[in-house]
């Protein structure tokens, strides 16, 4: 099982060189961790944008980038739909989001006709490394699905497992989160884990522990666990953190990078191919986590 970034980049290293994508590259951490990540042998870039500006960054910042790396296309929208275009051709195994409005980013990862669907829901996940819990925890899905039903919460879990074991988990332990570990008919959160608890014991999600609904203290520590008298494969020991809704996933996560110094990492899954999307206020180090994360999951 790999429980820290620096195993992560370790066992990016193995295999295959692959290709990063980066879609609008004129943004300097995407630069500075694509090509960061070239040294370190983790892939090989194709920079997608504007050539000028790319070498401009580069040049100011103090980054250095061989022209032969470079695409250039001009006009954000004509970038995004050629980056897609290199990874369904197979000339790409990993898109990274540069400079780029997610929203204008995810147009074209999910363009009907010319985009990176699967026919399977696409859903984030952030992985954080954090000193106070005992391996990476994948938070899902706090980018992508606003306010899920039980189906997509289905497909997010299925997504989130099959991500898990890349990582080296045999069986991932799923902790599906609410405010209370009690079903609540007011709460519709705890009415969806009960029925998704079900039906993972009943092996209808592969193979997975899953509990829920469990609050966040249970799902990361026994401790909290024992003094509530809950009994739970699961508590203290959680994998993966399946959030109500996008808005319990986005500030959960950012509060645990920002308040709490985790280092973090992000991914959509379900695509054709690995996609690297995060903030363009994300630093150098949360990309190249990503990036490696992309590596391991090809």
């Amino acid at each position: 099982m790999i429980k820290t970034f620096e195993e992560l980049k370790k066992k990016a290293k193995e295999g295959t060189l692959k290709k990063l994508v980066v879609a609008c590259a004129e943004d300097k951490t995407a630069l500075e961790a694509s090509m960061i990540a070239a040294k370190e042998g983790l892939i090989s870039p194709i920079l997608v944008g504007n050539k000028e500006k790319i070498l401009t960054i580069g040049e100011t910042a103090g980054i250095d980038i061989e022209e032969k790396f470079i695409e250039d296309i001009k006009g954000v929208e004509e970038t995004v739909r050629r980056s897609v275009e290199i990874i369904r051709s197979g000339d790409g195994d990993i898109l990274l989001k540069g400079m780029v409005k997610t929203s204008t980013f995810l147009k074209g990862v999910l363009d009907k006709q010319m985009g990176l669907r699967t026919g399977r829901t696409l859903s984030h996940s952030a992985i954080l490394e954090t000193k106070g819990y005992h391996k990476l925890l994948q938070f899902t899905d706090g980018g992508m699905n606003i306010k899920p039903n039980i189906q997509t919460k289905i497909d997010i879990i299925k997504n989130a497992s099959d991500f898990a074991k890349a990582l080296g988990i045999d069986k991932p332990k799923v902790a599906i989160l609410a405010a209370v570990e009690v079903v609540n008919p007011d709460m519709q959160e705890t009415v969806d884990a009960a029925v998704i608890k079900q039906m993972g014991e009943r092996g209808q999600l592969g193979k997975i522990l899953l509990d829920g609904p469990l609050a966040l203290d249970l799902a990361v520590s026994k401790k909290a666990s024992e003094k509530k008298g809950i009994k739970s494969a699961v508590a203290g020991d959680a994998d993966i953190l399946v959030v109500p809704d996008i808005a319990a996933g986005n500030i959960s996560a950012k509060g645990l990078i920002y308040l709490g110094n985790a280092k973090a990492a992000g991914i959509i899954l379900g695509a054709k191919a690995p996609v690297v999307m995060l903030s363009r206020a994300d630093d150098t180090e949360t990309k190249l986590n990503s990036i490696a994360l992309g590596v391991v999951s090809c």
